[in-house]
């Protein structure tokens, strides 16, 4: 039997991520990376049926295949320049994770904390470890497979030469006095701003030690100074609404 030929798709947004970050900037480079990291998989009404999730609860691990929604163009390139390699080394678009490819397409391994079949919005999958700007489209979800999907012996190319050290994160006295900005930073959320800001989040290619940066996370901007494999958070600020 021939294969029918397809040139295009139509596919479907299922469902959507709801994560603490409102831009691309200090998102994880991947996922998995920040175990402490909380977010919801959300879905679109058309798919919003607890039917759909059978047999999801002997699983622990999902793929989200998802759509890389603020870099959709028209247009391709066959090498792009990859962040991690300071944005000046050119490499094949299919030897990268880059969002510029022929089709936005991304995928991510993800751990379910829970899945919630009762609520506003249920069903629903909280789930650790996503590397997905809030809002991000999910065009589909698969569960993981530990004897299919796991590669002990695979080989990581140049991801794997250019891992950076993980940083030592403090933060600076007074940040967190009564009566601060930061003071109303949840709880809850401080792990995993930690775990993030320890995979330094700076570009490779902005690396300077006098510079301020700022990311915004869980509804604050985080204010921080890198110097050497020390990372000092100087401010945490509510995001104004």
């Amino acid at each position: 039997m021939l294969v029918k030929e397809i040139n295009e798709l139509n596919i479907k947004v299922v469902a959507r991520i709801r994560s603490d970050f409102p831009d691309k900037f200090g998102i994880p480079r991947q996922s998995g990376l920040l175990k402490n990291l909380r977010s919801t998989i959300v879905f679109e009404p058309e798919f919003r049926n607890a039917d759909a999730l059978r047999g999801l609860e002997g699983f622990s691990h999902l793929w989200l295949l998802w759509i890389f929604s603020e870099n959709v163009r028209d247009t391709w390139k066959p090498t792009v320049r990859p962040p991690r390699l300071g944005g000046n080394t050119r490499l094949g678009v299919f030897a990268t994770r880059s969002s510029f490819r022929p089709n936005p397409l991304a995928m991510s391994c993800v751990k379910i904390e829970k899945i919630n079949l009762t609520g506003e919005g249920a069903p629903s999958i909280t789930v650790s470890g996503a590397d997905l700007m809030d809002g991000t489209p999910i065009v589909d979800i698969k569960p993981y497979l530990p004897y299919a999907d796991s590669v002990p012996e695979a080989i990581g190319g140049f991801a794997e030469a250019v891992r950076f050290k993980k940083l030592e994160v403090e933060f600076a006295a007074g940040v967190f006095a009564p009566g601060s900005d930061a003071a109303a930073f949840p709880a809850e959320k401080k792990a995993a701003l930690v775990e993030l800001l320890s995979e330094d989040p700076r570009p490779a290619y902005q690396r300077s030690a006098d510079r301020i940066y700022g990311i915004r996370f869980a509804g604050f901007e985080i204010k921080f100074q890198v110097q050497g494999d020390h990372l000092t958070v100087v401010a945490i600020l509510p995001l104004q609404s």
